[in-house]
């Protein structure tokens, strides 16, 4: 069973998912709200936002999880997602 986890980032209050869906409209020029169907692939399409803000969020007893990174392709670029919540947008 996975459990929503909040993963919002510490600099902006934001979700992760949100950061990511941020990154990508200002790659395009655009408003974060810009991006959703029919012009861009749901988030969700291509993963689960919430397994990926719990693969980053501290475990059950506080203790941080080993270091990492996410890559995955996303509305024709290659996002990366580091541990410390770094996310890279590239083409």
């Amino acid at each position: 069973m996975l459990l929503s986890v909040d993963r919002s980032n510490e600099r902006t209050g934001q979700s992760l998912s949100f950061e990511i869906i941020a990154a990508i409209a200002e790659k395009e020029g655009v408003e974060p709200t810009a991006i959703e169907p029919p012009e861009y692939e749901p988030l969700y399409e291509v993963l689960n936002p919430e397994a990926l803000d719990a693969l980053f969020a501290p475990r059950e007893d506080g203790t941080p999880r080993s270091k990492g990174r996410v890559e995955f392709p996303y509305c024709g670029y290659r996002v990366t997602v580091s541990s410390d919540g770094e996310i890279t947008v590239s083409e």
